[in-house]
């Protein structure tokens, strides 16, 4: 996207100064569901260091206590309020993670505007929307571009409205170095994705 804001093509590789990236509020590409909106801010095309998103989370919506072995990411609460955490528990077990705490004394905490969450490989972490209004943050994920291709993929499981099939989430995952451990949820009802 170019800073008009109109989409363009992969740009040629040129000699001489390198051209930036520049988008403006509002613009970039926009996956939608009932589960979750996702804008692509910055891709693999654009950096060989992160992916960057701005996320909509909903009420209700939980991703789940997961875990990356190669990615790295980076949470910013640009509005609303989310439950995070972001450390390894004292026990992985159980259904929910909201309960969970480190052996250091780790907790979940209310994450509110302003809150950065910098997630290392190998540490479990999750965000939910507990209140009755959505929440909107900051998202990138180093190296790209597989949280690109996750998120495309598992929002257009999402969007057909039907549950989703447990073992084509399962796969999804796992191509792209997630190991859920506990359920995503999301709507009213907080209904299990699998």
């Amino acid at each position: 996207m170019t800073s008009t804001g109109h989409e363009h093509a992969a740009p040629e590789p040129r000699s001489g100064p390198s051209t930036g990236l520049v988008v403006p509020p509002g613009r970039g590409r926009t996956v939608r569901t009932a589960a979750q909106q996702v804008t692509f801010k910055v891709t693999g095309q654009h950096s060989r260091t992160a992916s960057s998103f701005e996320v909509v989370v909903p009420p209700g919506f939980d991703v789940g206590a997961h875990v990356h072995a190669r990615s790295e990411e980076f949470f910013y609460v640009l509005e609303g309020e989310l439950d995070i955490f972001a450390f390894e528990p004292l026990v992985r077990s159980g259904d929910s993670w909201r309960e969970w705490r480190s052996a250091a004394g780790d907790r979940v905490v209310r994450a509110v505007p302003g809150t950065v969450v910098l997630v290392p490989p190998g540490c479990p972490h999750a965000f939910a929307n507990p209140t009755g209004s959505p929440a909107r943050m900051l998202f990138q994920s180093a190296p790209p571009p597989d949280h690109e291709r996750y998120f495309e993929e598992l929002l257009e499981i999402l969007a057909t409205g039907e549950p989703p099939d447990a073992e084509l989430v399962a796969g999804l995952r796992a191509r792209y170095d997630i190991e859920q451990l506990t359920p995503l949820r999301h709507g009213p009802r907080g209904a299990e994705e699998g």
